[in-house]
């Protein structure tokens, strides 16, 4: 199985417009055979807390039947980021698209200190079975609570998939962290992060990917927008990295 994770340049509170870049990136996926691309943290609005009321919503917005669409006709999983609204409040969520089922929700259960704000603790999803796989998701703080990644792989996983928003401050720590996990629980793990600046932050870039002894296989830069993609058979990496003009 071929699984890609997306770094990008996130354009603050513009669905539209972030749709349509995931959608370049999403295509250049299914040109290197792909069966998984995951995004990282809200990558559909940018990490943006204080719009998180005016940009949420569901997960059947007609503005996301393209993924759908698109999911169906090339036999792909793809893994968004955006604010999710409930009858409860909103949660920092992944909207997954598989093919030719209902679309789920992946949600925050466990939040960064702050973001009580704008957020209320969601439901995690249980991991997905993809082709002799089960791969276990987690955003971004969810990665430092301990149990989490256990409960991943209690529950089967052996791909860990996290979306997040590091800043330049603190991606080695996230780093070290996730290789961790990956070496602790023998889990092929996978980070998806931004480049750029989104919530005031400047974001790190360097999406990465660790086999199951927890070594780095594949890395992206600190600065430009681009996709990774690890053969889980293998262990073979492809990166594609797209310079600024």
């Amino acid at each position: 199985m071929k699984i890609c994770i997306a770094q990008t340049s996130p354009i603050k509170g513009d669905i539209q417009k972030n749709i349509e870049n995931h959608k370049s990136l999403i295509e250049l996926s299914i040109e290197n055979k792909a069966d998984v691309i995951v995004f990282p943290e809200l990558s559909l609005t940018g990490y943006e807390p204080e719009l998180a009321k005016e940009l949420a919503t569901t997960k059947a917005d007609k503005r996301f039947d393209d993924f759908q669409k698109i999911s169906n006709s090339n036999e792909i999983i793809i893994a968004v980021g955006l604010p999710i609204k409930n009858n409860i409040g909103i949660c920092i969520g992944i909207v997954i698209f598989q093919p030719h089922k209902p679309r789920e929700t992946y949600s925050k259960k466990h939040l960064h200190p702050g973001e009580e704000k704008y957020f209320i603790s969601g439901e995690n999803l249980a991991p997905i079975e993809v082709k002799n796989n089960t791969i276990g998701f987690a955003i971004c703080y969810e990665t430092s609570v301990s149990e989490h990644s256990e409960n991943a792989f209690k529950k089967g996983s052996n791909i860990y998939i996290a979306s997040v928003l590091n800043s330049v401050s603190g991606v080695d720590k996230d780093i070290r962290r996730i290789s961790d996990i990956a070496k602790k629980f023998r889990m092929t793990s996978f980070m998806a992060n931004f480049a750029g600046k989104s919530g005031g932050y400047d974001c790190a870039g360097k999406s990465s990917v660790w086999n199951n002894k927890g070594e780095l296989i594949a890395q992206l830069d600190n600065s430009n927008e681009g996709i990774a993609i690890v053969d889980t058979n293998t262990q073979k990496a492809t990166i594609i990295q797209l310079e600024k003009p």
